[in-house]
């Protein structure tokens, strides 16, 4: 491949690393189907499957054993499959019957379970690569071979893959990993819930992955779903200075004292309990659509209380700001949008689901108010892609029918920036949503990687709108968040302080940098550097701007 080039998939866990790909090997060969087994040496195949499932399932739980959390639940759930009844007894059937060998017999009955599962589509699809984990490892135990897995390396790498195993994913805690790719899997898949956990940029659906050459450095950018072949030795240091790990006090201030809540944005309880342990003052999004992910149909009221008690038991007496299902666009889900939609960017999403289906979200309303209502957390909650002043006051007037007291709303549209005045009228706080205002600012799809360079918060006219919005915050007296990706970017943060954001939230990673880039500057160094970011013709000019004048 091209130095440079910039390959598209599905972005399904944030950060951006560089590091050299290492492929996972391949996997087992396909037994052979030609051979038939003496009807006297049968039993012995039966009993090879039945040992070889046995120490699968033994190998499974002792691995089960040692991992916590969402890890542990997709291990023990594939040590279950290794145990299933019906896939041993399948299998040792067509050994009896047809002569098949062990490994043959074990292969075309994981084949059939396979098809039935992808014919379900949705979760249950993705529970195929379960089903391909199991049966080469009963395989391999037959054939007393080892399996291939994740590589061991002394330096951090890249693994990319056709898919991840649920075993394999669950390994790589601790490891050299920094960043997974794969050509398969969506947001539900294993790839994605253990990267998101493990804290590691992955982007999956990423078609002709497995086509970059071992040793090959790339830049992985989890957020916007992009690897760039061969980057420039300007982004690769960059990306590395991003992956680096500062401690966060947890206390966001400027160099003279001002305070600027550094918040954690999560997807569930687990991202939860990771933010709490990088010491995030609180959560400034929580990103409620990763509770639906994967479903045919919406949970119900007592499903999404348990979901969001989970989130907020870890911040008592925090804030914890709940943003309602922002399905639709990247993220469609079947019971809330339609089949197809010719522009899903600027169709029916975010807050406009209400339209069709109001029930969707007053049932969540209820269910945050109830979950809020058990927990200490204090309790905010925000709509996103709002663009009226309409949008807003019935959002508002919803969510105190539902007993919640705190609202506010996401500013992800150019419209809802103009008119951020009237907005703080009817609402108690926004939050920008940096990465879809700058797609809507500039008209540029923020799936498309053609148009990256458009999507970037540092371009003047996104910077102008948040300048706009930060002084009617001023003016009303109330806070202005960013929950955006820029949140995270310690050069941008100060901007943002000077533009008038009155509080930052980002994934805990970034938490530590950017407390460091904030301790460093007062309110007039951030006045005078969003002044200067502002004032530039173009994103290149704004950043070098800044440098100057800090």
């Amino acid at each position: 491949m091209e130095p440079g080039a910039v390959l598209r998939g599905r972005g399904v866990s944030p950060g951006r690393v560089a590091a050299p790909v290492v492929h996972v090997a391949p996997p087992l060969p396909e037994p052979d189907a030609e051979t038939v087994v003496a009807p006297d040496e049968r039993e012995a195949e039966v009993s090879a499957i039945e040992w070889a499932a046995v120490a699968v399932a033994d190998q499974l739980r002792s691995r089960t054993a040692q991992a916590t959390g969402e890890a542990r639940a997709i291990l023990d759930a594939s040590r279950l499959l290794a145990s299933d009844p019906e896939l041993v007894s399948e299998a040792t059937e067509l050994v009896r019957a047809q002569g098949r060998t062990a490994a043959r017999a074990v292969w075309e009955t994981s084949a059939t379970h396979e098809k039935a599962l992808l014919a379900l589509g949705g979760r249950m699809a993705e529970r195929a690569a379960d089903i391909r984990d199991v049966r080469d490892r009963i395989i391999a135990e037959i054939l007393r071979v080892d399996l291939p897995g994740v590589p061991e390396r002394d330096e951090p790498f890249v693994l990319v893959a056709t898919d991840l195993s649920p075993a394999d994913t669950a390994t790589l805690d601790g490891g050299r990993c920094v960043a997974l790719v794969t050509e398969q899997g969506g947001p539900t898949s294993h790839t994605a819930i253990i990267a998101r956990s493990l804290g590691l940029p992955a982007v999956v659906g990423l078609a002709g992955a497995l086509a970059i050459s071992e040793g090959t450095t790339v830049l992985v950018d989890g957020e916007r779903g992009t690897v760039t072949v061969d980057p420039d030795e300007v982004d690769v240091a960059s990306a590395r200075a991003a992956s680096t790990v500062v401690t966060f006090d947890g206390r966001g201030r400027l160099a003279d004292g001002t305070r600027l809540p550094l918040l954690a944005n999560v997807g569930g309880a687990s991202d939860a309990a990771s933010a709490a342990a990088a010491q995030a003052e609180g959560v400034g999004l929580f990103r409620t659509e990763f509770c639906f992910l994967g479903r045919v149909d919406a949970p119900t009221i007592d499903e999404q209380v348990e979901a969001y008690r989970g989130v907020l038991a870890a911040f008592p007496g925090r804030k914890v700001v709940v943003r309602t299902l922002d399905a639709g666009s990247d993220k469609p889900l079947p019971f809330a949008n339609a089949d197809h939609e010719d522009n899903p960017a600027l169709g029916v999403r975010g807050l406009r689901i209400a339209r069709r289906n109001p029930a969707l979200l007053d049932d969540q309303l209820r269910a945050l108010a109830r979950a809020a209502d058990a927990e200490s957390a204090e309790v905010e909650v925000m709509a996103p892609m709002v663009a009226t002043v309409e949008e807003a006051r019935e959002f508002a007037e919803r969510c105190h029918a539902a007993g919640l007291d705190r609202v506010g709303i996401m500013i992800e549209t150019p419209a809802a920036a103009l008119l951020a005045a009237e907005l703080f009228e009817v609402v108690d706080f926004v939050s920008l949503g940096t990465n879809d205002l700058a797609q809507y600012t500039l008209a540029a799809d923020r799936l498309l990687s053609d148009l990256g360079e458009l999507n970037d918060p540092w371009q003047p006219a996104v910077l102008r709108l948040i300048g706009m919005v930060g002084a009617a915050g001023r003016a009303a007296g109330k806070p202005v968040g960013v929950c955006g990706e820029a949140g995270g970017d310690p050069a941008l943060a100060p901007v943002l302080v000077g533009l008038g954001v009155t509080s930052l939230s980002m994934t805990p990673r970034a938490l530590g940098r950017v407390a460091a880039a904030l301790d460093a500057v007062t309110v007039e160094d951030c006045r005078r550097m969003a002044e200067a970011a502002a004032g530039a013709p173009t994103a290149a000019e704004a950043r070098a701007a800044v440098t100057h004048a800090g």
